[in-house]
């Protein structure tokens, strides 16, 4: 596990994985200039229009403009748009970096250290999907479940964590063996290497809870949001590209080791006579009779 660690801090260095890391600002950039083109100016009159119609947003409004601040009614349909469209700019962008960065990420990890290791395709693109979406349904209902035990302060700490930790390690762990492994051979090594994959998990979660810091502090000084959110989409987006790498170098390390003990076994020929050894019933064979 903490080979696979360092290997994967080492390949995030590579351009590649530097480029994916960065095509989220990038996909949102173009996204946010297309929609602004094509819906800014409806969408602005359309949030307007919807304020026009609630009398405590308009008296909310008129109280603005009796302490001076009347200026802000023109900017006020504007920043909703802005802030209701960027949290679904942003997830759009993540999601469709996240679906192919993974198998992108294994397939570094494949033609770098594992050029030799046979592709035997055992999860196909559907499998991958109906797997990631069965998994996250459980990991919900176990959340929700869990919920009320939230209440006791030790447990808050270890079970959404636990929880989350399981969800990564299903879902990259099946991602990293699609290509390469066996359906067999990829329950095999999910089943022995439960309790690893499971803590690598868990550490991708609180990996991924670091650009929380990032949102809090532009919480607090909104005057560097507009450098901060960037930050912390990259490093969302980072942290994704490490756990896939992680996971990948993990996983098709353990499948090689797996497949190079199995063929030894098959290789491992039982052992025979030499040619020194004498059968028993040769030796009591009697000689045969003396014609006169």
């Amino acid at each position: 596990m903490f080979d696979a660690f360092w290997r994967s801090v080492a390949y995030c260095l590579h351009p590649r994985v530097i480029a994916l890391s960065f095509l989220p600002l990038v996909l949102m950039v173009a996204v946010s200039f297309a929609l602004g083109y094509f819906f800014w100016d409806s969408s602005v009159a359309a949030v307007a229009a919807w304020f026009e119609a609630f009398d405590l947003i308009q008296a909310f409004l008129g109280w603005l403009e009796r302490m001076g601040l009347g200026s802000l009614r023109a900017v006020f349909a504007p920043m909703i748009v802005l802030v209701l469209a960027t949290p679904a700019i942003v997830v759009l962008c993540l999601l469709l970096v996240a679906s192919f960065m993974t198998p992108a990420m294994v397939d570094l990890v494949g033609q770098r250290r594992f050029p030799t290791l046979a592709k035997l395709h055992g999860g196909s693109v559907l499998v991958s999907i109906f797997w990631s979406l069965g998994s996250t349904l459980l990991a919900v209902v176990a959340l929700v479940l869990s919920m009320p035990l939230w209440l006791i302060p030790p447990l808050v700490l270890v079970l959404p964590p636990l929880i989350w930790g399981w969800l990564t390690y299903r879902v990259f762990a099946f991602d990293a063996l699609a290509t390469h492994a066996s359906a067999d051979e990829r329950r095999h090594i999910l089943r022995e290497h439960r309790a690893t994959l499971l803590v690598m998990g868990v550490l991708s979660g609180y990996l991924g809870a670091a650009p929380s810091l990032l949102w809090a502090s532009g919480a607090m000084f909104i005057a560097l949001a507009p450098l901060l959110v960037p930050a912390a989409i990259w490093i969302y987006t980072l942290v994704f590209a490490f756990a896939s790498l992680w996971f990948a170098h993990f996983a098709l390390a353990a499948l090689e080791r797996m497949r190079a003990t199995a063929s030894v076994e098959v290789l491992d020929p039982e052992p025979a006579l030499t040619h020194d050894a004498t059968p028993p019933a040769a030796l009591s064979l009697p000689e045969p009779p003396t014609t006169p």
